[in-house]
């Protein structure tokens, strides 16, 4: 038997650092964060629990009673404590790349931007990166990627605030092989736009969008759009659509959506469900039938609003589609023809037999003119159309004419068409999801040289503050849960959307009594209140309603990331 050990001074210092170092392993924090004594929505709908919730790295670590120690503690009595609120429809798509802090959203407690309503930033060639650079206007930036895939990595390599998806865009992958005009697709040539889509479904993209009442979208005929969507339902993806018509013909739009779905396989949403024009606000129950109908056979039909009743598009939506085929380009060219402006004028009084005329609709006193490129006509912001047209001396439809000549774009335009009486059912309805259809701004830079939509600002916060609290249409948790899992389910994301351990740490932190949308379409850029911090991968990206400055989002992609080929 060897001699027992002999404790020299060395050995004795030696085993004084080990036990200390021991110790202050077992008092080191076990957590990066713990919020403390929230009330708790953890995005399934159920009431509410008063509790903590333990983060560690980007995760959801413990949700209840969280015994232990932090790095940091955050005390929320009194607050409501969520997952970060989902935005089903962004156009952040360029506002990211000016200003990657995403400040309008973050401040209603967003934290992640879903893209992709009929135009994606990929898959584009040469042509289309050339043109698309050529027609910029107040935010001007370079185009340094060329698929869906590496816009994605291209926004999450600079650093955003929020996390971001995108559907791949149906009239992008046209483009990419058809170009802008009105034509259909040869087999070779539909073979070719089916592969654009399983490689964007590859790179991650969520599923197929289409917006089907501005040209060249509007152009794809429904077998079309039934063979893309059909390559995304084989990579676990959806078809989500700015529908035919939100009009005359809404009934007819709802059913080719449906129609969409059955045949390709696909689940299929409705982007921002809506009656637009006074004739047709009667339709929302038989919509509501239609949807539920299908629901019942089986099909995943699932709806997206935003909370006002006016849109917001160009005036491209005001004229007919073909007289914009080839292009924003050759739409201005037609523009400066006598007879052209004659035929264009006179479909712009009367319902579009085969589009959707949404000057019909609202009527020039209910178009305020929002974003112009030409310095020269932004003065003009802000004024309804009526009252340009008066200025000038012309008829509204002439004036119109003029301005897309002029400006040499779209002209943004805000269209009053709908009813409060529907919003306020809309929102009550079971498989209502929640989307801006508008970028993420701030009060500042270029974003003060146009005007903007109030659902830039408040879209999430006007949810929460008139609708839930003040109106109690809804309960808060179901607010939540439609805000959060429900659309996280829709998309097929995992690990997003609930305040759940091994939960990626999206996490939001607002006062129920103070939230509120301020933004108005007299003054827009201004943000909406109520939110105090939000935490985006575990980081803070808002605390104390002041943005950190941190940009920690990431690209979230779909089920067919790196599975589809």
């Amino acid at each position: 038997m060897p001699p027992p050990r002999r404790f020299t001074p060395s050995l004795m210092l030696l085993c004084s650092s080990m036990l200390l170092s021991a110790s202050v392993a077992a008092q080191a924090p076990a957590y990066d964060l713990i919020i403390r004594g929230g009330t708790l929505y953890d995005g399934s709908g159920q009431p509410p629990v008063v509790g903590d919730v333990a983060i560690k790295d980007d995760r959801i670590v413990a949700v209840g009673k969280v015994a232990g120690s932090a790095k940091s503690e955050v005390q929320a009595n009194g607050m409501a404590v969520a997952p970060g609120f989902i935005n089903m429809l962004s156009w952040a798509t360029e506002s990211l790349i000016v200003d990657p802090k995403s400040q309008s959203d973050i401040r209603q407690g967003v934290t992640l931007e879903v893209m992709g309503e009929g135009w994606s930033m990929g898959p584009l060639n040469p042509a289309m990166k050339a043109q698309e650079t050529e027609r910029q206007g107040d935010l001007k930036f370079p185009i340094e990627w060329t698929s869906l895939g590496d816009y994605l990595g291209y926004l999450e390599k600079r650093g955003v605030s929020t996390n971001v998806a995108s559907f791949v865009g149906a009239a992008t992958v046209r483009v990419h092989e058809l170009g802008e005009g009105d034509v259909d697709p040869t087999p070779e040539q539909l073979t070719r736009m089916r592969a654009l889509v399983r490689q964007a479904m590859n790179e991650g993209a969520m599923g197929v969008g289409s917006s089907l009442i501005y040209a060249p979208g509007s152009y794809a005929e429904t077998d079309e759009l039934v063979a893309l969507t059909s390559e995304a339902a084989k990579c676990g993806g959806m078809y989500i659509s700015h529908m035919r018509s939100e009009g005359d013909r809404l009934e007819e739009a709802v059913d080719e959506l449906i129609e969409i779905s059955r045949r390709s396989g696909a689940p299929a949403e409705i982007y921002h469900l809506k009656m637009a024009g006074r004739s047709n606000w009667g339709k929302l129950d038989s919509v509501v039938g239609k949807i539920e109908a299908a629901r019942a056979e089986g099909l995943r039909i699932t709806t997206d609003m935003y909370t006002y009743t006016a849109g917001a598009t160009g005036l491209d939506a005001a004229m007919p589609t073909w007289v914009q085929a080839g292009g924003l380009e050759a739409w201005i060219e037609r523009l400066k023809d006598p007879a052209t402006r004659a035929r264009v004028a006179a479909e712009m009084k009367q319902p579009g037999s085969d589009w959707e005329n949404l000057y019909f609709g609202a009527g020039a006193d209910k178009m305020i003119l929002s974003g112009f490129k030409n310095e020269k006509l932004k003065p003009l912001t802000g004024k309804t159309l009526a009252e340009v047209a008066s200025m000038r001396g012309k008829s509204p439809e002439e004036t119109a004419m003029d301005l897309v000549v002029e400006d040499g774009s779209r002209v943004g335009t805000v269209y009053f068409l709908m009813s409060e009486d529907n919003v306020r059912k809309q929102v009550q309805l079971p498989w209502m999801s929640f989307g801006s259809d508008a970028s993420s701004q701030a009060p500042e830079g270029n974003f003060l040289k146009s005007g903007a939509h109030p659902r830039t600002y408040g879209n999430f916060a006007r949810l929460l503050g008139r609708y839930v609290r003040d109106e109690k249409l809804i309960s808060l948790e179901q607010a939540v849960y439609r805000l959060t899992t429900l659309p996280a389910a829709n998309l097929g994301i995992k690990e997003r959307g609930a305040l759940r351990p091994g939960y990626y740490a999206d996490v939001v932190i607002f006062d129920p009594a103070k939230i509120a949308d301020l933004s108005t379409f007299e003054k827009p850029h201004q943000y909406s209140i109520g939110m105090r911090d939000v935490f985006v991968n575990g980081v803070a990206v808002l605390r104390g309603g002041e943005h950190s400055g941190a940009t920690p989002g990431r690209a979230v992609r779909g089920a067919g990331w790196n599975r589809c080929r």
